[in-house]
């Protein structure tokens, strides 16, 4: 990927630094993130899949669709969808269903079930983010989800560029 001359002034105007200290704290973040999976607070039982969130969540954003279009949707090509929701259909939090339209294809939909335990996993990692973040302004708490969704949005650009799959598309505000 070409540089631009602001990405070459970044890294070469005394920056580094920055940037060292950037990259490693994004790096410390992620393996926390994993390790905690952001379960929220209270029961280990709280915690979900990150991938498990990330499909609940769309389907309860977008509603029901084929796996093509939830793939499409997500930036995830449809196999690796079929086989994330796999486990969520046989735990019930998913549901197949035939489409409205065309009875022969399939539509997954967000059971309710799955919206009771999409629910509590968000509302334990509200409760994880308040107390994180309790002695934070709120200009604090709202620049820092700012830059954080900017910082994925560029990321998530990065990577469609490339072609690299799980290149997850921002979702609809």
């Amino acid at each position: 990927m070409p540089t631009t001359p602001d990405m070459t002034d970044l890294t070469t105007v005394g920056d580094s630094g920055l940037l060292d200290t950037l990259q490693h704290e994004v790096a410390v973040f992620a393996r926390r993130a994993e390790q905690t999976r952001l379960g929220g607070v209270g029961q280990v039982r709280n915690s979900m899949d990150r991938a498990a969130y990330l499909l609940l969540n769309r389907l309860d954003k977008e509603g029901p669709m084929g796996v093509k279009a939830l793939a499409a949707s997500m930036g995830i090509d449809s196999s690796t969808v079929t086989r994330q929701v796999a486990p969520l259909v046989d735990t019930g939090l998913v549901k197949r269903t035939s489409h409205p339209e065309d009875g022969r294809a399939v539509v997954l939909q967000l059971s309710p079930r799955g919206a009771a335990r999409l629910e509590e996993v968000r509302s334990s990692r509200r409760q994880l983010m308040a107390e994180l973040t309790q002695d934070w302004a709120p200009e604090e708490r709202e620049a820092f989800c700012t830059l954080l969704t900017r910082f994925n949005g560029a990321l998530s650009a990065r990577m469609a560029l490339q072609g690299v799959p799980g290149s997850e598309t921002p979702p609809a505000s």
